[in-house]
């Protein structure tokens, strides 16, 4: 069979059959592997080929055939343009499914695991009104007015936004609000082509249990006229508001915070509780975004650990603690470390704020660190960015041999591939995996798995 020669334009019906890691339906035409996004397996869609390569193609919808029973109406007037979800199209249960069956894949594709154990995921209450952080990048709309919202999926168009339904409903009328005050006071927008104006995101963070909220405008330039005022304002007019911040970026980057924040009025932290414990917040401090759910994966955590108070605890990548922290009143020691030195002194902070003094954190590689700690630990806690761990951190840890590793992950692909090598020659057993839906609505999903050193190698 001659393989047809498909080009950018043609038209192509096809049935979608599964979803890939990015959030994409999956289809096929003849031997033509074709991506589409807002789609769902079991739809039967006419798709227009927009990226032709030599074995996948792109495509986008133009004309839904047949509706796949996992199809439902999104939430968001604008969710087939905005890029901050790519699954409200799709039924809550059965995002939960499919995010169970892409860690399930990847720990036997990539890892080489037989039917590894992964139970259902651990959600919050609601799978919208969940996020406690939105960063919204400015702009300005064809017709010259301030737009503020998320980018649209595949570019750095923004998609204007008045609300935005995963998000604490309580940033809704901040975020209309701000927006049109930014308009009316006349403060220059920043254009990222020319790397001119002020004004680059609208940042706003609530403590889901203290209710306490802080506003941050990321700028080029600190001189914005009449800040002040208006942050007082604003102070007045939101009751929950605690705080009002600059943040100067000053770069040509897609990074979104710079390294410099200035407090214009209130507090430059909110207060959250977390675990019984609570944690001071600062606008670019990394915490987890679904409050609810991350403290649920934490006790699950604690459960399958069941700490007996005379463990050695080492939390690699440990961030301003959220787990260090709640683990370490449970064990003997415990032992952060983390390459940001800002959030190493948040952790020694909340440690000292919530009366822990059994835990002791160090800023620096985790691949030179870990090598360094002279206890031997029972158990290391693993979180590490999505790329996963350096190949140093692996070798360090099959040599030290703890008697157990929980490694925490949001990119099941990576997990796979450590594990594999930390699991090598028999030296550890995946005893189980838990999954955890952190960012409902998208194809993200956060992976906590238990390993167990195996008996024969206890003690070598």
């Amino acid at each position: 069979m001659t393989r047809p020669r498909w080009k950018q334009g043609d038209l192509v019906e096809i049935e979608i059959t599964d979803l890939s890691d990015t959030g994409d339906g999956v289809g096929r035409n003849v031997e033509l592997v074709v991506f589409v996004p807002d789609t769902v397996p079991g739809d039967k869609v006419v798709v227009r080929l927009v990226n032709v390569k030599p074995k996948y193609v792109k495509g986008k919808v133009k004309e839904l055939l047949q509706q796949s029973p996992h199809r439902i109406k999104p939430a968001c007037i604008v969710a087939d343009k905005c890029g901050g979800c790519q699954w409200q199209h799709i039924k809550y249960d059965y995002q939960l499914e499919a995010k169970r069956k892409a860690v399930i894949q990847a720990l036997e594709r990539i890892g080489g695991f037989t039917q590894p154990k992964v139970d259902a995921l651990i959600t919050g209450a609601n799978s919208l009104d969940y996020r406690n952080k939105a960063t919204y990048p400015v702009g300005i709309s064809p017709s010259g007015g301030v737009k503020v919202g998320y980018y649209q999926k595949s570019s750095h168009q923004i998609v204007n936004l008045n609300q935005c339904p995963v998000q604490d409903s309580q940033l809704n009328p901040i975020l209309k609000e701000v927006k049109q005050d930014i308009q009316s006071l006349g403060w220059e927008i920043y254009n990222e082509a020319s790397h001119t104006g002020i004004i680059r995101h609208l940042g706003l963070r609530i403590g889901r249990r203290s209710g306490e909220i802080l506003l941050t405008l990321i700028v080029k330039d600190w001189d914005i006229p009449k800040i002040n005022e208006k942050a007082q304002e604003w102070l007045d007019r939101y009751p929950s508001l605690i705080g009002v911040m600059l943040n100067r970026n000053d770069h040509r980057t897609n990074k979104i915070f710079g390294d410099e924040t200035k407090l214009i009025l209130g507090k430059p932290y909110l207060e959250e509780e977390f675990a019984s414990l609570r944690f001071q917040i600062r606008p670019d401090t990394f915490f987890q975004v679904n409050t609810e759910t991350a403290e649920a994966l934490l006790y699950e955590i604690q459960s399958e650990l069941n700490l007996q108070g005379n463990e050695i605890l080492v939390d690699a990548y440990c961030g301003i603690g959220t787990l260090t922290l709640p683990l370490a009143k449970q064990v003997n020691l415990a032992i952060g470390l983390e390459v940001q030195k800002s959030a190493v002194a948040a952790a020694k902070n909340n440690a000292q704020y919530n009366h822990i003094n059994n835990v002791t954190f160090y800023s620096g590689k985790v691949e030179e660190l870990l090598s360094r700690i002279s206890k031997k630990p029972d158990i290391v806690i693993l979180d590490p960015p999505r790329k996963g761990c350096e190949k140093t951190v692996i070798e360090t840890l099959r040599k030290a041999k703890p008697g157990r590793i929980v490694y925490v992950s949001c990119k099941p692909a990576t997990l796979a591939r450590d594990l594999k090598v930390i699991c090598q020659d028999g030296l550890y057993t995946l005893s189980r995996v838990q999954p955890a839906d952190f960012f409902p609505q998208t194809a993200h999903v956060e992976v906590a798995a238990f390993l167990v050193l195996s008996d024969a190698r206890q003690g070598t």
